[in-house]
């Protein structure tokens, strides 16, 4: 039977991302959220989080984006207040080991711990757009969470085998699908770092290629060929309003089509039928690290 955490990224971002992700949890498919420490909408989406018992939380580490927690990051901020704001150079940046791994440790820490401050149970860390798939963010980064007590990490490869059938039919896509594809190249490091360091994890993440696109189509496509095993899928659930627009992220629209998926009779019908089990992290144990 395939296990299945559903995580909604984002937690924090605006008060409609908050709600939307509580809706989805309360009516839908939605298991887990990962909580932006730094986000504008924080001490609303902790408060809501220790009101949701059916709600896992974990911490969205934003490594790019924003403005981080901790001073004196040189390597994290490139000589400015707030962290880069481009992928590409922030990809460079790691490949070529120009970001300090105490800096990472540091800030990621100091996320972790904020959460904890607030009253509520970190279950595990991912990375905002997926920075940890990296193995010079990845190794501070579990050391961070090891530090503050936190077992488990998203397991950010998405094995083509998990694609729906008409991912390739949607020519936005193709790009991004091809860009999935590329990092499969860090997938082992990945594999090995998380052994060498005890962690929690799956067996890999659903959803990643189809980020902006993901409608009531895909992922009822996605849930009738996840394979055996234990797996996340990423979403991010949303209204769309003035805060959204104004907060710097992509996914506006996208967002509301993903609420609706997530909470239709279809998608549960569906899980339903395939046989899949919906958990959370706090649901993960020894011997699922892959």
């Amino acid at each position: 039977m395939p296990r299945l955490i559903v995580n909604a990224d984002d937690f924090g971002l605006t008060s409609g991302v908050n709600r939307a992700i509580v809706e989805a949890s309360r009516s839908g498919i939605v298991t887990s959220a990962t909580l932006m420490a730094n986000s504008r909408a924080f001490d609303e989406a902790a408060q809501l989080a220790k009101s949701q018992p059916q709600l896992q939380v974990g911490c969205h580490v934003v490594l790019i984006d924003g403005e981080p927690l901790s001073r004196q990051l040189p390597s994290l901020t490139n000589g400015t207040d707030g962290f880069r704001s481009s992928i590409k150079d922030f990809a460079l940046a790691a490949v070529r080991k120009r970001i300090s791994a105490e800096e990472i440790q540091r800030e990621a820490e100091a996320q972790i711990r904020k959460i904890q401050a607030a009253g509520i149970r970190v279950t595990h860390v991912d990375t905002h757009k997926h920075t940890h798939l990296f193995p010079q963010v990845l190794r501070p980064l579990l050391k961070a969470a090891k530090a503050c007590g936190v077992p488990a990490v998203r397991n950010p490869f998405e094995p083509p085998r998990t694609w729906p059938r008409h991912l390739m039919a949607i020519p936005a896509l193709w790009m991004r699908v091809v860009e999935v594809a590329l990092l499969q190249r860090f997938a082992a490091s990945f594999r090995q770092i998380v052994t060498e360091e005890g962690m929690l994890t799956t067996h890999g993440t659903i959803g990643v290629s189809a980020t902006g696109k993901l409608n009531q189509r895909l992922l009822t496509e996605t849930a009738q060929v996840l394979p055996e095993g234990t797996w996340e899928l990423v979403c991010h659930p949303g209204y769309l309003n003035a805060d959204l627009e104004g907060a710097g992220t992509r996914l506006l629209q996208s967002r509301e089509v993903e609420l609706e998926a997530l909470t239709s009779e279809e998608t549960k019908a569906v899980l339903t039928r395939q046989g899949i089990e919906l958990i959370s992290y706090a649901d993960l144990n020894p011997g699922t690290a892959v």
